[in-house]
């Protein structure tokens, strides 16, 4: 759509804040209305919408996307998209190993294995790695308490560990980076560990390293989110 409106702003509501294009609120595209928990979101998504110049480009605006996703999808699946979540614990990234050779095992191992760690001392829950194609049953119990954490959460912090792990293929590395363990360059290089070994020994074509760019700003995208969500 054409950009006709001149005028963005933030507005306060009894449930947080909304934004006006010309005085008129902002709806999801499910046409619920947009109410933001945290006025620093708010900002950000008013500053995409009034950053657009002629055409209104939604992919332009990661913020708006993410808190639509919240509110349109996230808010009314919450326990589904919480269990979905979880459940990629049953496959993590961190716990597919290589079973050759030693040299990316040892990387794998130094990469991963903290993040492993980090998670059992602070949630209690171990995740087995393994090497080869095949998943090792992981502990149910601990993947429950995941999921009733995920649970838990608003529907907006819920949407952007969703998006998180998504992007990642990795629960662990979306709870660090939820949890401020990880920044967003960090957990992309973590997500990376078998693509860069592969790019280091047999190069990268340019459609790998294209996939790999939207990657890395899309995780830069959720990470900014997550840490707008914590804001005032």
């Amino acid at each position: 759509m054409k950009r006709v409106y001149k005028t963005v702003a933030v507005t306060a509501t009894e449930d947080g804040f909304g934004i006006t294009l010309d005085g008129r609120p902002v709806r999801t595209p499910g046409r619920t209305a947009l109410v933001l928990p945290k006025r620093a979101l708010a900002d950000a998504v008013a500053a995409e919408w009034d950053a657009q110049d002629g055409k209104v480009d939604p992919t332009s605006m990661p913020m708006m996307q993410c808190a639509a996703t919240a509110i349109d999808r996230v808010a009314p699946n919450h326990e589904e998209i919480a269990r979905q979540t979880a459940r990629y614990g049953e496959t993590d990234l961190l716990c597919h190993r290589a079973d050759y050779p030693e040299a990316l095992q040892a990387r794998q191992a130094a990469s991963w294995d903290p993040l492993l760690d980090w998670l059992q001392k602070g949630r209690g829950v171990r995740l087995q790695p393994v090497a080869g194609l095949l998943a090792a049953p992981q502990d149910k119990e601990g993947l429950a308490r995941i999921e009733a954490e995920l649970v838990a959460l608003d529907a907006f912090r819920l949407a952007g560990i969703a998006n998180a792990t998504g992007a990642l293929g990795s629960i662990v590395l979306a709870l660090a980076l939820g949890d401020g363990r990880l920044d967003a360059g960090e957990a992309f290089r973590l997500s990376r560990i078998d693509e860069d070994w592969q790019a280091e020994h047999w190069g990268l074509d340019a459609e790998e390293a294209a996939r790999a760019t939207r990657l890395e700003a899309e995780i830069a995208d959720v990470a900014r989110y997550l840490t707008l969500l914590t804001q005032d």
